[in-house]
């Protein structure tokens, strides 16, 4: 009876009429951001009127997760559907060679040889841009992209990022202008695929609000006051900062006269919690199993197909992949197990939610299991964080009801060894190291 009633409740925000023209499809990524950062997430001091506006219009997914806190990771699967362990960058770079620091590495041959050789790995992946170009689609790449060059590497039929390690390529170079420097780049391409009438694909995902916190004083001006902290004003800051932006590229695809063709995503990499006494961040955030570095919220804006709403259902960036292919009547690639989150059903009948946890540096970049520093897995509200022995000591096995605790600081492992043994047996169902 629960099981109808859910289906109904899902059935009042989708609808989906036939699709007679292919639909755009903008996905806007924000980098190293708070699950509750928002205006419409109910921060008491950010403002966010643009992602606020954003979400009145859009399908609100509330309990969003990304599978793991880390960006390069996070990004890659979101532009190929597939986990780390699957797509295999699960760390933002390879192993520092020994005896140097992580600034000499940067130089280093070796260091450099294998970085690119990671780019490569990456290369064999199926990719949102490759897929829907053979849907006719074109694409732009503009801010964070880690895997070279954005066209060779990642399939956009154009890019900001040029990938070229002899330039000091590592995770965007020009590419992470964008936002900072304004949007040019973006309304050109805009402007030559509504020319050339081609349905486009824009990957937004300027490196905001990423270090370096250095907002405009006017923004600044505007948080120093409401806070004790110098470094959380700042991060406010950039916080308002990115809406703007994101404002502004929302605004051109209005003025196009495009937007009730465009399917608009948000969301985030990875969390992120503000260290009150340094630019850095907090414990149990960025590159933590916990919820404030796995957490962000999902909308999704299709214009007379999904109807404005909130769910209390779990997504994960996991179905972005799967999601935009269905929409463009296209196919998911093989190896992609996301579900459509615009399938009400496959809303409503969503089981648990899967994620891991690498190191920054890789020990092996082609063995996942090299790098794994946590699995967890999240069934309802109850999750299981469960260390990978062999490369976290003096750890145990974390359950956390995150309905009732959501800073997760009562584990109950001891209390229920009986759901720690059920969620570990699906834990290994789903990918066993």
């Amino acid at each position: 009876m629960l099981r109808l009633f859910a289906s109904f409740v899902l059935a009042l925000v989708f609808t989906l009429p036939a699709q007679a023209v292919p639909p755009n499809v903008v996905l806007i990524v924000g980098d190293d951001q708070g699950v509750g950062d928002y205006g419409f997430m109910g921060h008491e001091h950010i403002k966010t009127p643009h992602l606020d506006k954003l979400a009145r219009e859009s399908l609100v997914f509330k309990r969003g997760y990304v599978p793991t806190s880390l960006c390069r990771a996070s990004l890659a699967t979101m532009v190929t559907g597939l986990y780390p362990h699957q797509h295999l960058m699960t760390s933002n770079d390879p192993p520092i060679p020994k005896g140097l620091t992580n600034a000499q590495a940067q130089r280093d041959v070796g260091f450099l040889k294998q970085r690119q050789e990671m780019i490569a790995l990456f290369e064999k992946a199926p990719t949102l841009p490759k897929l829907l170009e053979k849907e006719g689609y074109v694409s732009f790449q503009a801010g964070k992209w880690w895997e070279g060059n954005a066209c060779r590497c990642g399939g956009f039929t154009e890019g900001m990022t040029h990938g070229d390690p002899a330039k000091g390529a590592r995770h965007g170079d020009e590419g992470l202008k964008i936002g900072r420097e304004g949007l040019q780049p973006v309304f050109d391409f805009l402007d030559k695929a509504q020319k050339d009438k081609k349905p486009f694909f824009v990957w937004y995902a300027p490196m905001m609000p990423h270090l370096p916190h250095n907002p405009p004083d006017r923004l600044f001006n505007k948080y120093k006051d409401k806070t004790k902290s110098e470094f959380v004003a700042k991060y406010w800051a950039m916080c308002e900062w990115f809406d703007e932006t994101i404002g502004d590229l929302l605004a051109k695809i209005e003025k196009s006269g495009q937007s009730e063709n465009t399917i608009v995503i948000y969301l985030h990499d990875n969390g992120w919690i503000q260290d009150e006494t340094s630019a850095n961040f907090a414990p149990k955030s960025k590159r933590s199993p916990y919820d404030g570095g796995l957490r962000t919220p999902i909308l999704v804006k299709w214009p007379g197909h999904v109807k404005p709403g909130e769910l209390d259902r779990l997504a994960s960036s996991i179905d972005l992949a799967p999601t935009i292919l269905h929409a463009v009547g296209a196919k998911p690639s093989r190896g992609m197990s996301g579900i459509d989150l615009l399938d009400a059903h496959w809303v409503a009948s969503r089981g648990e939610l899967f994620g891991e946890i690498f190191e920054h540096n890789a020990v092996d970049i082609t063995k996942p299991a090299a790098n794994l520093q946590y699995r967890w897995v999240l069934d309802g509200n109850w999750k299981l964080i469960l260390p990978h022995e062999p490369n976290v000591t003096d750890a145990k096995p974390e359950l956390y009801d995150v309905a009732k605790d959501p800073t997760e600081k009562d584990n109950l492992a001891a209390k229920h060894p009986d759901k720690v043994k059920d969620l570990t047996k699906r834990l290994d169902a789903w990918w066993k190291p």
